[in-house]
């Protein structure tokens, strides 16, 4: 299993963390979608993300002018867990 660090918009969080489409558009929806076939479009698989917490199992919003996807806004810094799929092996 592979990781890397991705600057997460807030709001996505809820979507992402627990399945929760009621408090964003269908068009953020889209957005979180699009930004996982990213990650299949170029052979990996992703497996969770989760955020960076501190030692105190907090995590901390800035703002980002270049977030994962979307426009920029408050994000939080994400450990994207993928894995490498089969057919990207071969």
């Amino acid at each position: 299993m592979e990781k890397v660090v991705e600057r997460i918009p807030g709001w996505a969080l809820c979507y992402i963390v627990n399945g929760d489409r009621d408090s964003i558009t269908d068009e953020e929806i889209q957005m979180v979608d699009d930004f996982y076939e990213s990650y299949r479009k170029e052979g990996m698989e992703i497996q969770g993300i989760y955020p960076v917490h501190d030692d105190d199992e907090n995590f901390e919003a800035y703002f980002s002018h270049c977030p994962a996807f979307g426009l920029p806004c408050d994000v939080v810094d994400c450990n994207v867990m993928y894995i490498i799929s089969n057919d990207a092996k071969a």
